[in-house]
């Protein structure tokens, strides 16, 4: 399934979802997708091995490829948002870090996007941006082995309680802090840089990005369905070179498949 020139992954954790977790990569199959990506599809940052075996036997059953993933982001649906500059969590992550590769290994999947995490009053800002920079570096070097990149991504300010990435600027601010690591990259989110007022096709234009989602805004929903220019901001990636996938990470605001309508 393509657009604009643009191979499309279907993100199971926001399509699809009229179906129990397991059977949306069969779906997106159907729908036409040949990637997926996922959140963290386990309720803790470092499952079982039988977990993990039946969620790459999921992957393969499908006939999809698992083309992201999300490391462990703490409780999503509680609120948070990311652990990795929270100094009680590293071990969280650690362990969390480990099993990704090992997921990685069985699937081919090749980027990872790591939620940086909210700002906490517990620890000073600089103690965690030391923490944030520290675990940033390990879990790059972790994934590097398998030739995997990790992804920062800026979220919209107002939903996502104190999360201080907010624009492309900020990310690339971390980025350049992680010294001597060549496997970290952009998340480019349309949802979350337009709704905090970035300028899209100048940032398409001028920002080094590994993978970008599609979600309209206000509202978070298909392209089409708010005011952001996701047409004309695909266009501007194409024209920088991107090769990547472009993934569908918006809530549908009908069933998912009557959503896909937005390509037609």
């Amino acid at each position: 399934m393509e657009y604009r020139g643009h191979e499309l992954s279907a993100n199971v954790s926001m399509l699809f979802t009229e179906l129990p977790y397991p059977e949306r990569f069969a779906a997106a199959a159907t729908a036409g997708f040949r990637v997926v990506e996922s959140w963290w599809p386990f309720a803790v940052p470092d499952p079982s091995a039988s977990e993990i075996d039946d969620f790459v036997r999921l992957v393969s059953a499908s006939g999809v490829s698992l083309g992201a993933l999300n490391f462990y982001g703490g409780d999503i649906a509680g609120g948070e948002r990311g652990v990795a500059s929270h100094p009680d969590r590293q071990e969280q992550l650690a362990a969390n870090v480990s099993a990704m590769v090992g997921i990685a290994e069985r699937t081919g999947c090749r980027l990872f996007n790591l939620l940086y995490g909210q700002l906490d009053d517990r620890w000073s800002p600089d103690e965690q941006a030391k923490t944030a920079l520290d675990a940033i570096r390990s879990a790059a070097a972790d994934v590097g082995a398998v030739g995997g990149t990790v992804l920062i991504e800026p979220l919209a300010e107002g939903l996502n309680g104190r999360y201080p990435l907010l624009t492309a600027d900020d990310v690339l601010r971390v980025i350049a802090a992680v010294q001597d690591v060549d496997n970290l990259s952009m998340l480019f989110d349309t949802f979350h840089l337009g709704s905090n007022g970035v300028d899209l096709l100048a940032t398409a234009a001028s920002v080094p990005v590994a993978h970008i989602q599609l979600a309209d805004s206000p509202g978070r929903g298909e392209p089409g369905s708010g005011s952001l220019p996701i047409a004309a901001t695909l266009d501007a990636l194409k024209a920088t070179g991107y090769q990547g996938v472009a993934a569908c990470e918006y809530k549908p605001t009908t069933d998912t498949l009557t959503s896909l309508a937005w390509l037609d």
